[in-house]
């Protein structure tokens, strides 16, 4: 865990907080139009790969609760998981929940000019709600 960490502005301008933990944060993309959270570790690595095993571990579990939610809420039928990390350094995996006639279907959200919609407070909420008590069953 990184003791001084801070979020990358661009992820900041982007997000909503969803939960803040000891080791990630985990952050909802301020578009509701296509589902997408971003879990940001902690730490000043790069690179997935770096991370120790336990923590790679967290990652994958948080993805598959997000999916399943992502699923489950937003009947999607296929997972963009990615670190890309190209334009913003500061590791941070997206997941991202997509379905045949999204707004960007079949391609890539990245660079896709696709409308705005704000998520309600409530929904918000829920979502925050339901990612804690799916995470805290793990």
């Amino acid at each position: 865990m990184l003791k001084n960490f801070s979020l990358h502005p661009q992820l900041d301008k982007d997000t909503h907080l969803l939960i803040d933990m000891k080791e990630f944060q985990v952050l909802l993309h301020k578009n509701a139009t296509i589902p997408w959270i971003i879990i940001v570790p902690k730490t000043n690595e790069t690179e997935v790969y770096n991370l120790s095993q336990d923590r790679q571990e967290s990652i994958n579990d948080m993805t598959k609760e997000i999916a399943q939610f992502f699923e489950t809420e937003y009947s999607t039928t296929k997972m963009n998981i990615a670190a890309i990390g190209n334009m913003v350094p500061q590791l941070h995996i997206h997941v991202i929940g997509r379905k045949p006639g999204d707004a960007c279907w079949p391609d890539v959200v990245w660079g896709c000019e696709y409308p705005y919609k704000d998520y309600s407070e409530k929904c918000i909420e829920r979502l925050k709600l339901h990612l804690i008590k799916g995470f805290n069953n793990k």
